[in-house]
Order: C-alpha cells, then structure tokens, then sequence
C-alpha cells in the first residue's frame, strides 16, 4: 500500500497543513538533527543501542550528525573505533547476535566496499544459515552522493550494490520527517539495515513528527499526484523531481512525484499503481546507470504492467564513468530537473 503524506513544496520538504493551528504545528529541523534526533530517542529507550565508527565520538562523526552524544551518553555507548571497516563490521556483527543494537556510521559510502564480506556474507545470512533462531540487529548509516566536489572515491551511490543481496534492508529518505521515522524503525529491525544518507540533505529543513509511530520499511510515499506522468526516485534526486513536476505543471503536465523511501524492500504496489496511473515512467537516480536501481523498478514495471504504459519507460542516472572533482564537471553528469523536465514533456508528445 502507497503512503500518502501531506503537501509538500517544490523542495520535497513536507509541510503542515494551512488548516493546522500555530501551536500543533510539529518543529522544524534538519536532516542531520533528525536523524541524531532518532539515536537520542532510541538510546534512550533502549540500553542495548550502541554507536560505532571512526571519530563519531570527540570528532562529532564526519559531517557532526553524532555531535555531543559522547558528552551525553559516554565511551562505552558512543565508541570511536580504528580506521578499519571491515573490523568495525565484524564487531557490529558479532555485538547485533549476542543481544546489543548496534549502529555504525562508515564515512563515505564509497568505503562500504570495504564492508561487504561481513555484510553480505555474514550479517545477512545468519538469520538463513542458523534456521531463524538468531537475528542481526544491526544499522549500518551512511552518506551517499556526489554534488559537493568529493571526487570520484568519495561521493558514489552505490545502493545497487546492495539491494540484490538477500538479507539486507536497504533505505534512502529524503526529508527530515522520514529519516527521523526510517531510522527509529532500521534500529528496532531484527534484520541488518543500511540507512543511505545523502550529504547534500544534511542541511535541508523540514517538520519532524515528535510521535511514537514509526515510518514502515517498504512502503513508498506519494508526494505529488499527477495524472500525465510518473516521476519516481529516491533520496536527493526526489526534490529534483519535485521541482521538474512543479516546472511542468507550469506548462500543463499534471505529474505524480513517488518517492521510494526503501529500496530493499520496494514498495510493488506503490510503483506498479503510480505507473499505471499515467501509462508513462521517468525514474531518476544518481548512482550509474547500467544495473541501476532504475533497471530493476523498470524490469517490474514492464514484467507487470506492460499493457498499461503508453511509451516506454525512461531511466535518468549518471553515466557510467567515474564522479570528477571538479564542479562544473560534476554538475554536468548529476541528473537535474531540467533533464527530467525535458524526458517527462518527450514521454508525454510521444
């Protein structure tokens, strides 16, 4: 079943209602705080959630999300680990089986690559290999995503990487007030969950819920409904789409903006019925596009609603090449609104 959140502007950020009163309005904050937000409430909570990664402590984590949680909760719950992925990998493993709920921050996604042994081999097979009677509770955060100049080694998206292994949940907000909600959820999963952050999201404002509910893993959101064309992406690239539909509704495209939320699982029934709604599919990611995330939505789409589609499905990604360091460069290859703009009004005069 497809989510439907409130309105929200060309930003992607989700907004109160106008009807709402000034006081029960929810507060405003950054992704980064929400995110914090989510492993303050949930150490709280639970004494078995603990922190990991290399200078999450002193340091703060590589761009602050952990800043001043070591000063609250002390050494032995915020632990700053050696420069080892792998080793930190196998500890969380080891922690998530024996009773704890670790979350591990990996600085770059890039050095996830480095973490793939224990994840995929070991984190998420336990539950398989040991017939369900051990689970692996265990968050693994990190920041996606090119756009600030990192250069090739540092700003990759690498969620297709992912997304194929069984045994692994695999999740990517794009506000505030879902990765507050997604978080709290990945930490309280019996199962390994890797929480995508992208950088260029750290400093976007949105409201958060302050609510006991939680954000389900697997279950996409609508943000905009449209009738002509179907927008769908994921983490930064949905204000790409956000600000691309309100650009066409200018020109009297009407398009759907859906927001994937969680890649493993996806949301089936969200994608097949946005899809099917308008007959025409734009999918935009920043990672690669040769066996992309967009190559499995589309390989659905077609395998299930082939009958429904006016035109053929549109898949918008990086080339495959590597990221460069310099900006207008980088700018050059990053999927932006303009192109969807120009790939939706295509679809929909075919």
């Amino acid at each position: 079943m497809c989510v439907q959140l409130e309105r929200s502007d060309e930003t992607g950020i989700i907004l109160s209602s106008p009807q709402r009163r000034k006081e029960d309005r929810v507060p405003e904050m950054y992704y980064w705080e929400a995110i914090q937000k989510a492993l303050r409430q949930e150490m709280d909570r639970d004494p078995r959630v603990i922190l990991l990664g290399e200078d999450i402590g002193t340091y703060g984590g590589a761009f602050k999300v952990t800043r001043g949680m070591l000063a609250d909760y002390g050494a032995d719950r915020v632990i700053d680990t050696p420069i080892s992925e792998a080793a930190i990998t196998g500890i969380c493993n080891g922690a998530a089986i024996t009773g704890l709920r670790p979350v591990m921050e990996v600085m770059f996604m890039d050095f996830t690559t480095l973490c793939l042994d224990q994840l995929l081999n070991h984190a998420g097979k336990f539950r398989y290999m040991w017939g369900g009677k051990v689970n692996v509770p265990f968050v693994l955060r990190t920041p996606m995503g090119a756009g600030r100049g990192y250069g090739p080694t540092h700003s990759q998206s690498l969620e297709s990487l992912l997304i194929k292994c069984p045994g692994i949940k695999v999740v990517a907000p794009a506000t505030p007030s879902d990765a507050f909600g997604l978080l709290v959820s990945a930490i309280r999963d019996p199962n390994p969950v890797v929480f995508l952050e992208h950088k260029r999201l750290y400093g976007v404002k949105g409201n958060v819920q302050d609510s006991p509910e939680t954000i389900p893993i697997g279950k996409a959101a609508v943000l905009r409904e449209g009738s002509d064309v179907t927008l769908m992406s994921y983490s930064y690239m949905v204000r790409e789409c956000l600000a691309a539909a309100e650009i066409l509704g200018g020109q009297g495209v009407s398009a759907c903006v859906l927001d994937l939320r969680s890649l493993a699982p996806m949301d089936d029934e969200a994608i097949l019925n946005a899809s099917a709604a308008s007959g025409r599919v734009i999918f935009v990611e920043e990672g690669t596009r040769t066996g992309g995330v967009g190559a499995e939505v589309v390989s659905r789409v077609f395998e299930s609603r082939f009958f429904d589609m006016q035109c053929p499905p549109v898949r918008i990604a990086l080339p495959d090449v590597p990221i460069p360091c310099s900006p207008p460069l980088e700018r050059a290859l990053l999927p932006n609104a303009q192109a969807i703009v120009q790939a939706a009004l295509k679809s929909v005069n075919s």
